[in-house]
């Protein structure tokens, strides 16, 4: 099974264990986790944002006054 050895500051690495005692859970089991959820997030992320761009229109015929005209056309722009 792949490993990867990372280094951390002494400060570091109090946090980290400080957070993993705090979830109960074990440094290695903690770290390992937290990688995973971050992928998680992402993903999330992702998601959430495509389904906000596909439901745009609808939120801006229900809610016309929530969002200037013009703070759309700027962000169409920039992306």
């Amino acid at each position: 099974m792949p490993s990867l050895n990372i280094s951390y500051s002494d400060e570091e690495m109090e946090e980290l264990r400080s957070a993993a005692a705090a979830a109960g859970t074990s440094l290695k089991q903690y770290v390992h986790d937290l990688s995973l959820r971050e992928r998680q997030r992402l993903q999330f992320v992702r998601y959430a944002t495509s389904w906000g761009e596909q439901h745009r229109d609808e939120f801006d015929e229900a809610f016309p006054d929530e969002v200037p005209p013009t703070g759309r056309a700027r962000r169409a722009e920039a992306a």
